[in-house]
């Protein structure tokens, strides 16, 4: 009897339902690599505007990704993306906030 093969790689681990997801894949994905800016240029205070803006935006897209979710793996990618953007969108704003005093 043959064996049927899986081919195990990341797509396959967010596609786990069997269709392509490609627009769920891409915010799952996007808001991986924006939480990761956000939370590593938290480390520079100087910094804060990147790790504000890019933080904001890491959320909108990650609360977007969930909206239109269709597996398990693209959720938990979401999720860890979504805490890091919001970590790193916190400690921006602590260190200077999204305009740098420019306005107030």
């Amino acid at each position: 009897m043959a064996q049927a093969r899986t081919q195990r790689n990341l797509l396959s681990l967010l596609n786990s339902d069997g269709k392509d997801h490609p627009v769920e894949n891409t915010l799952a994905l996007a808001t991986i690599v924006l939480g990761a800016i956000a939370v590593f240029t938290t480390l520079v205070p100087s910094l804060h505007l990147i790790s504000s803006w890019v933080g904001l935006i890491g959320i909108g897209t990650g609360l977007w990704g969930q909206f239109i979710s269709s597996t398990t793996g693209e959720r938990f990618l979401l999720i860890i993306g979504l805490g890091a953007s919001a970590v790193g969108f916190y400690l921006g704003v602590a260190h200077g906030g999204l305009f740098g005093g420019v306005i107030g």
